[in-house]
């Protein structure tokens, strides 16, 4: 493969793949010109606009990019945020719901558009375990602390028999939540209100952590939110970059692993939490030795879940599976 020079994007906060980004672990035959970005939406809409040849892109973004005329990019199977999200549903402290059936009827905020990432796996886990489905509620759409307008950059489908709309200018969610304005929140940032203890907002699951440890242990999923995608055209001119650019995240992230497990019997000093080698120790008896795997094979359930939720809340035209979406050279990874 001949060198050829790739504009690559994504967030700048992930340990697991700075390397990447500052060069030591290269792609190989490739000139990386890195962008990292400190919010990661930023991201997403300029590889929308057509400013990265590879970047992170959120996996709803890219979904409703999949069903435009002519979808401009192949995802590869790196994922480079996770996270439980039994965590990211808020309530009003005073609106009496305390379980996820009390949600039917009621007003619900949803952080940045309806269907972000987080988004689409609480509702589709509402559905799944609780019976709840998003045309049971009104839903609002905006910030969580500070005012967002629409992400018009993007489709944004609203299937029919759904109420939703966005909030007003200077209106952030998490003051409606406060206000009983919207009686429950699904949001990727913690209000503040919560992290300053005011007790005016708090968790649908209080222990979230024990529900999201339940949730693993029932389904194996380990939900992803965004994947690493490449331009079908820059792919077609540069076949070999897709294989050389998942090797190099591979690579960053196997490395960061390595340094927690090998870090275990120094009690982990090199980490500023305190009581972290427990937490560590607690995860290594439930997640595989691999915990944040890449490729397809260990993802494609978790993935395929997601693109069932995504076709069942009208976000997509057809019910795709793995095998539609990643690169096809990486599809036995």
């Amino acid at each position: 493969m001949a060198d050829v020079t790739m504009r690559l994007g994504g967030a700048d906060y992930y340990e697991h793949a700075s390397t990447v980004f500052d060069g030591t672990a290269p792609i190989e035959g490739v000139d990386v010109v890195a962008s990292p970005k400190p919010l990661v939406s930023d991201v997403f809409q300029a590889m929308i606009h057509g400013q990265y040849d590879v970047a992170e892109l959120g996996l709803t973004y890219f979904l409703r990019m999949w069903d435009t005329e002519e979808s401009p990019f192949l995802a590869l199977p790196i994922f480079p945020a996770r996270n439980f999200r039994h965590s990211a549903v808020f309530v009003n402290a005073d609106s009496g719901i305390e379980r996820p059936e009390d949600l039917v009827g009621k007003t619900v905020g949803e952080f940045a558009l309806w269907g972000s990432d987080p988004g689409v796996w609480v509702k589709g886990i509402l559905a799944d375990d609780y019976g709840v489905t998003p045309d049971q509620m009104n839903w609002v759409i905006g910030g969580t602390d500070a005012p967002i307008p629409s992400f018009d950059w993007l489709p944004q489908p609203i299937p029919e028999g759904v109420s939703v709309r966005h909030a007003g200018d200077n209106e952030t969610l998490a003051v409606m939540l406060e206000a009983g304005e919207i009686d429950a929140l699904l949001s990727v940032d913690v209000p503040q209100s919560v992290l300053k203890g005011t007790g005016r907002i708090r968790r649908l699951f209080p222990d979230y952590e024990s529900v999201e440890r339940e949730f693993y242990a029932r389904t194996g999923i380990f939900p992803m939110m965004h994947v690493v995608a490449i331009r079908k055209d820059f792919h077609a001119e540069n076949p070999g970059v897709a294989r050389a650019v998942y090797d190099a995240f591979l690579a960053a992230k196997e490395q960061s692993q390595r340094y927690y497990v090998s870090q275990a019997s120094k009690q982990h000093m090199g980490v500023i939490t305190p009581w972290f080698s427990t937490l560590f120790a607690q995860n290594q008896r439930m997640l595989p030795e691999d915990w944040w795997p890449y490729g397809v094979e260990k993802n494609r359930h978790a993935v395929d879940t997601f693109l069932r939720y995504h076709y069942e809340q009208g976000l997509s035209r057809d019910q795709l599976t793995s095998q539609d979406i990643f690169e096809p050279s990486l599809v036995a990874t």
